[in-house]
């Protein structure tokens, strides 16, 4: 059981270039250290790339690439007498846009030897080709909840 009364949702001011709540939520994810001015030249550097690339216009090329790496299901831990199952349970809007999010950062963190905004772009296009690390994390994901369907039961306690 939760304690105190519940945190409200903050309201994210949609971006100044394209208006978009998502594109504003991902670029407050990419900043750090409250640099929010350069996680928006990153981010939008990356999205002229991609338009450069796959032809695809800003907004309408990033909301593709997410909802290519959206997880539908995921697996979590179930403490059912004594012993730990990992129970397959489905995703809401708000987390999968999170692990999107994540995901697709994280990958193009990992790559080396360019500019982040030059590796998000990249991360971008694999995910419209793919064949991107954050699209191999989102099947990671899927197997793992197919694997562990004989569980799923326990998700109704």
């Amino acid at each position: 059981m939760p304690r105190g009364k519940a945190i409200p949702k903050r309201i994210v001011k949609p971006d100044p270039v394209y208006g978009s709540e998502l594109l504003a939520k991902f670029i407050n994810y990419l900043m750090l250290s409250g640099k929010k001015t350069v996680a928006q030249e990153i981010v939008y550097g990356a999205l002229d790339i991609l338009k450069e690339k796959t032809g695809k216009e800003g907004v309408k090329g990033f909301d593709e690439v997410i909802d290519k790496v959206r997880p539908q299901v995921e697996v979590r831990s179930r403490r059912v007498g004594g012993a730990n199952y990992q129970v397959p349970m489905p995703v809401s809007g708000e987390r999968q846009n999170a692990l999107a999010f994540r995901w697709i950062i994280a990958a193009a963190r990992a790559k080396k030897g360019r500019s982040m905004k030059e590796r998000l772009a990249q991360e971008f296009v694999e995910i419209i080709e793919g064949t991107a690390g954050s699209l191999k994390k989102k099947e990671d994901t899927l197997r793992m909840a197919e694997a562990n369907r004989a569980f799923a039961h326990f998700a109704r306690r």
